[in-house]
């Protein structure tokens, strides 16, 4: 494996609490648990370097004990930086208050994150062989988005891997379609799909425990999933595509990354927590037992 996955997102710091119930307006209520943990983008970067791959982490990050924080994550993951850490401020912070059903309910404060300038995505000089990964949220700070606009055609041939995320409907049409244009292979989950409508030559959507299907020049196949007993779905998107990256960086096939992919995203749910990605070892026997 000589490329790189070279991530272009966001690293936040995810401030979980697991409460009875959302409280009213004005109102408190007692957590049952709390955890500061990395989120955004390093389940991504986490993933494919328990895959085996080589990551360089192309945003930015900032200066406090929450960019402190993001940065100890990705070194034990051995993810390199490609920025140095912005003076003016800290890395964002998501608030996410889990009920007791399960349902997540988000409050995002945007930091060192969402400015990725064009003069810093500028030293940034991925090779042919590497895969750049785009997520949509990049698109949703405007500075961000300004330099990924202007950096994404001078690419050398690189892969180019996008994943609209959640907030698809969000993106200005006019710049999806332009980032569109420059992709390689689209990842997205079905709702996306819907949402995008019209998709790329080459698309992998994500359909829960179903696996996926993978859409490669008009001809489009279902990769089934692999049966296992759920115990928390939150990162299993983006465990399939830090994996589905990795594979395709040791030159695999797409439809060979995606079974992978699949087998990556169903142990991933076996487990609680958001970056639960397995190591390369663990997909092996998974593939193995059911092949």
């Amino acid at each position: 494996m000589t490329g790189r996955l070279v991530h272009t997102g966001q690293v936040v710091l995810d401030l979980v609490m697991a409460v009875p119930a959302l409280p009213p307006p004005g109102g408190d209520v007692l957590a049952s648990s709390t955890s500061l943990l990395p989120g955004g983008g390093f389940n991504v970067m986490a993933a494919a370097a328990r895959s085996g791959a080589r990551v360089l982490y192309a945003g930015s990050h900032g200066t406090g004990g929450f960019g402190d924080l993001v940065r100890a994550a990705l070194a034990a993951e051995g993810v390199e930086l490609a920025q140095e850490q912005l003076s003016e401020m800290d890395t964002g912070v998501v608030v996410v208050l889990v009920d007791a059903t399960g349902e997540r309910t988000f409050a995002t404060g945007a930091g060192a994150e969402g400015r990725l300038r064009g003069a810093l995505l500028d030293r940034v000089l991925p090779k042919k062989d590497d895969v750049v990964y785009v997520t949509g949220y990049s698109l949703l700070h405007e500075i961000n988005r300004a330099a990924l606009l202007e950096w994404l055609p001078r690419l050398p041939g690189s892969k180019v891997l996008f994943d609209p995320g959640p907030l698809v409907a969000s993106i200005n049409p006019e710049v999806l379609r332009t980032i569109l244009s420059t992709v390689d292979i689209l990842s997205c989950n079905t709702r996306e799909a819907d949402v995008l409508g019209e998709l790329p030559p080459v698309t992998v959507v994500r359909d829960g425990a179903k696996g996926c299907r993978v859409h490669e020049h008009g001809r489009t196949v279902d990769v089934p999933g692999f049966p296992v007993d759920a115990v928390d779905t939150n990162g299993a998107g983006d465990t399939h595509c830090g994996v589905l990256a990795a594979e395709l960086l040791r030159g695999s096939t797409l439809l060979d990354a995606a079974v992978r992919a699949n087998a990556a995203a169903a142990l991933s749910v076996t487990r609680p927590g958001p970056a639960t990605a397995p190591d390369r070892a663990e997909i092996d026997k998974l593939v193995e037992a059911t092949t």
